[in-house]
């Protein structure tokens, strides 16, 4: 094995955060359809901002437990005005780690709204979507990976 020549501050090439929020999603593989919603809402250049962002972002597997034909109506060019308002629900303002998360009853988003936060047995829920991995870095925010879509106003 060759020695490093970086040293100590040398970091592994994954812990750095180079992609973008939209990038960092679409590359974990488990968020087609978050980039899909991101496409349709007009909200990806958003995203690739300088924010910083936070998203409380929902997998696959959350976009899919919705009622049956929910996420195809929402992504009808009619319906954008709605799914502008779900996705921005999913957006805090500014870079909020999970151990910032933690200290918090809720957080007001993008859209407006806040979002209720609750911290128990080691769990954060949002909205009463579980936090299932926190603190995915991305050049310019953060993401929190939730197991449910956040719906406003519920």
């Amino acid at each position: 094995m060759a020695a490093g020549t970086g040293g100590t501050h040398a970091a592994p090439a994954q812990s750095r955060a180079s992609a973008d929020i939209v990038d960092t999603a679409v590359a974990a593989g488990q968020f087609t359809t978050l980039a899909a919603a991101l496409k349709a809402a007009g909200l990806v250049d958003t995203l690739k901002g300088s924010g910083p962002f936070t998203v409380f972002a929902p997998t696959d597997a959350a976009f899919a437990a919705l009622p049956a034909g929910t996420v195809e109506n929402l992504l009808k060019p009619e319906n954008k005005d709605q799914l502008v308002s779900i996705l921005t629900y999913h957006v805090v303002p500014g870079s909020v780690p999970a151990a910032t998360v933690v200290t918090l009853s809720e957080a007001a988003t993008v859209n407006g709204d806040k979002v209720d936060i609750r911290t128990a047995n080691g769990e954060v829920m949002v909205d009463g979507a579980k936090v299932t991995t926190a603190d995915v870095a991305a050049s310019n925010g953060v993401i929190h990976v939730i197991d449910k879509v956040l719906m406003p106003g519920n």
